[in-house]
This record gives C-alpha cells, structure tokens and sequence, in this order.
C-alpha cells in the first residue's frame, strides 16, 4: 500500500478503509517509523478474532530486543482478521511495512474517530519531531 493512501495515529499504527457492504473495513499496521524505532523485533502479541475494539484501545504488543510496546487501534470495531503468519515471521514488518506486514483487518463500527487520524504529511512531521 502507498502511505499516501493511509491515515496514522499519533502512537504509529497506520490504517487502510475500504468500503465493504456492510460498512468499511479498516486494514490496520505498523508504521515504518516504528519498525525502525524499535528495530530487531523479537515477539507481537495479536489480537483474537472476534475482540470489539474501541478506538485508542490497546490490542496487543510488539517487542524488541529494545523494547515493549503496545498497538493501539486507530479505529472501533470487530477484529475479522488477523495475520498470524507474522508471529513467525517478524521480518516482514522491516521488508513491506504497508503490504504483507498488516497486523489486522477490522469491520468498523463507528466511524467518529477516524476524523481524529493523520495523514502521511502530518504524520511524517509527527515523526521528525520525535527524532
């Protein structure tokens, strides 16, 4: 995916919509930004399908040899999906950050947040203040 085409929360979890039948579906993962911050990634903690997630709740974790850090949804939801092939294979967030290293995929039930989500531009300033 372009990050152009995505919107960014404030804590680096990027969020792809797209239209469905029933609504939208929000693809949700990590930014290349943070995969770089936290560099050699040794473990991520996925969410169950199934979970409703509140938008800036807490879905699970990503850890370094650095660090631990919580993944926060950008959206409400129901979790549909998630990419379970990433708990044995951490590298693809380093190889396609925005393709194969998406994290879940969620049918969203309210939309208001989404309004609060940044994009490329601001979020690329974003991540040059934090250096």
């Amino acid at each position: 995916m372009n990050p152009a085409d995505l919107k960014f929360n404030k804590t680096h979890e990027w969020v792809h919509l797209e239209a469905s039948e029933d609504g939208k579906i929000a693809t949700i993962g990590i930014s290349q930004f943070a995969v770089e911050q936290l560099t050699d990634l040794v473990y991520i903690g996925l969410p169950e399908v199934g979970r409703t997630l509140a938008a800036g709740e807490s879905f699970g974790e990503i850890e370094s040899v650095k660090a631990v850090s919580d993944l926060y949804s950008p959206v409400s939801g129901d979790v549909l999906e998630v990419n379970s092939t990433l708990s044995d294979n951490l590298e693809v967030f380093s190889e396609d950050p925005y393709g194969a290293g998406w994290i879940m995929k969620v049918k969203v039930t309210d939309e208001s947040g989404i309004d609060q989500l940044l994009d490329e531009a601001t979020y690329a300033k974003q991540c040059a203040e934090e250096g």
